[in-house]
């Protein structure tokens, strides 16, 4: 990805990378339970728990694959992405 920096600094942005660890997880959670971020955007693909192996595959390849999140679900549980009720 390339950052045109003259375009973005007349907006005031803040940008912050980092590696995938912990210190996030607690404000996304929050994030997706209170609906400020819709969790079915970031589930990019769902298997059954029965097919973990492939979805460890999966996720090996995700750049290739375009997988963000791969979730893996139980075969008996209804899938539902959204706040709790």
């Amino acid at each position: 990805m390339t950052l045109q920096l003259q375009k973005l600094w007349p907006h005031n942005l803040t940008l912050t990378t980092r590696l995938v660890d912990g210190v996030s997880t607690a404000l996304l959670l929050k994030s997706v339970i209170s609906g400020r971020v819709p969790a079915a955007k970031l589930v990019t693909h769902t298997l059954p728990l029965s097919e973990a192996m492939r979805a460890y595959d999966r996720f090996g390849r995700a750049a290739r694959e375009k997988a963000l999140k791969v979730l893996l679900v139980a075969e008996s549980q209804p899938l539902r992405l959204g706040p709790p009720r």
